[in-house]
């Protein structure tokens, strides 16, 4: 198949994810490549959104982002912040220690945990009592070649119930808002479940992923953008140099002799669009129905990426005139403590570069889990009145009313990855490889969450067309 010049290349999706990937077309891709983002709504950046409360800058959705990757280099997010020209704007939080909210009270998160999971059960014992019998050497490695397990149920079987519930589900509820039994330990725990395949024990397990991926004293492990994180989508949207199309719902894909027609914009006046290639860079049900009309792919394609289910979360910031706040860079709030938060943020205590003169503090907290989406079916000023009153009996005081206050709810949001996820992924992208030509998948539904992750599974589909196109210029 003969691919005109200039190439042109069709980005779905304006989220971080997009955006990366239009950065890495326009560096590795031949001079003249067209490159265009359809972006549905009118805002860039995705669930990447700094807002402003009481006349100051705050994240209404990410709030930072890993400084390090799993092998210990420097985090996409790093690098592409660098080439950007933002690396010398990376700020660090000044506050570091975060409490879970247990038995009515704060007690620190214990050191020397991987996201809960404990490599000294001492440590963990003034929280979580473990379970000290049964994580005995069996001879053999905790999980098979090739097999994967849910969170919960391996450290449910090796610790007991009390570390799952009152320190995995709370660390993994506040990155992924769902629980520890559903979700895929390979997708969200890879490290440890590398280990897992050759420790005999999980404590043996967590001390080796800990070892492969060493991280130096004091080296910050978060960062985030002075200014805000829509800083680093406002300057990847310039230095892409593409053509950004914004409220342009993509409604249809249809394979061409020579690549992609898409369907933009509304039914009754819809825009028909050439293109040689195409990354959906959109959630999963999106991507879903747009695979579905693709006739020529492998049966079940569509049906394997529209399964991905998503939690619902709301985010709500208040701006209280001098609270008296422990100082502590939030906490985190295990479900069985029977609060509708599950983690909130001292954002000015947090973040240094954002404290106030005047002495006004934000708080953000976090509202919603994965099943529990009725909880967040109230209007603003009830979800407003409840974290208030929810902070004020977690932290032991009477809060000042908040002379301000935001709510931004994020509709299925957060991806739950079950157990096989990465499996299932390998198997549609293996599909479209041998199917319709240069379609690319990419973003949190496939890859994981976080800033990172979405910035390197833009860069890597980018990679994947160029490569499908015919090389690159460099």
């Amino acid at each position: 198949m003969t691919v005109r010049q200039p190439w042109r290349v069709a980005i779905v999706g304006g989220g971080i994810t997009g955006l990366a990937a239009a950065v890495r077309l326009r560096d590795r891709a031949p001079a003249g490549t067209e490159v265009t983002v359809y972006e549905q709504s009118g805002a860039l950046g995705g669930k990447l959104r700094t807002g402003e409360l009481a006349g100051g800058p705050v994240e209404f959705g990410a709030e930072s982002f890993l400084m390090r990757d799993p092998a210990g280099g420097e985090s996409a997010a790093v690098t592409l912040a660098r080439r950007l020209g933002l690396a010398d704007e990376i700020v660090h939080p000044t506050v570091g220690q975060a409490a879970l909210a247990v038995d009515g009270g704060l007690r620190p998160v214990p050191g020397g945990t991987l996201v809960g999971v404990p490599g000294d059960l001492e440590k963990v014992a003034a929280v979580a009592e473990p379970a000290t019998d049964a994580d005995r050497d069996g001879g053999r490695p905790l999980l098979e070649p090739g097999a994967d397990a849910s969170v919960g149920a391996l450290v449910r079987a090796r610790l007991g119930d009390a570390v799952v519930d009152r320190l995995v589900d709370p660390m993994l509820g506040g990155v992924y808002a769902g629980r520890a039994d559903d979700l895929s330990l390979v997708t969200t725990m890879p490290a440890l479940a590398r280990a897992a395949r050759v420790e005999h024990t999980l404590v043996g397990a967590v001390r080796a992923a800990q070892a492969a991926a060493p991280r130096a004293p004091g080296a910050p492990v978060f960062g985030t953008l002075a200014g805000g994180l829509s800083r680093l989508v406002t300057a990847a949207a310039e230095a892409a140099g593409a053509t950004i199309r914004r409220d342009a719902a993509v409604r249809e894909l249809t394979p061409t002799p020579t690549g992609w027609r898409l369907t933009v914009g509304p039914t009754r006046d819809p825009e028909l669009v050439e293109a040689d290639a195409v990354i959906l860079a959109v959630p999963a049900r999106p991507a879903a129905r747009l695979l579905a009309g693709v006739g020529d792919l492998a049966p079940g394609v569509a049906a394997t990426v529209g399964e991905l289910d998503y939690a619902s979360v709301a985010l709500v910031t208040l701006a209280l005139p001098e609270p008296a706040l422990p100082a502590l860079s939030g906490f985190l709030v295990p479900a069985t403590e029977g609060l509708l938060i599950k983690a909130s943020t001292f954002f000015t205590t947090k973040w240094g570069h954002l404290a106030r003169p005047d002495g006004l503090a934000l708080v953000r907290a976090s509202v919603g889990r994965y099943g529990e989406e009725a909880s967040l079916q109230v209007g603003d000023d009830d979800l407003v009145a409840t974290v208030h009153r929810e902070l004020s009996t977690v932290l032991g005081t009477a809060l000042p009313a908040p002379v301000a206050s935001h709510v931004q709810r994020w509709g299925g949001a957060l991806p739950q990855y079950t157990p096989g996820h990465l499996d299932r992924v390998a198997a549609v992208r293996a599909a479209l490889r041998v199917g319709p030509p240069r379609l690319a998948l990419a973003g949190a539904a496939y890859d994981g969450v976080g800033i990172p992750v979405c910035v390197r599974s833009g860069e890597t589909a980018a990679e994947e067309i160029i490569e499908a196109l015919g090389g690159s210029a460099a």
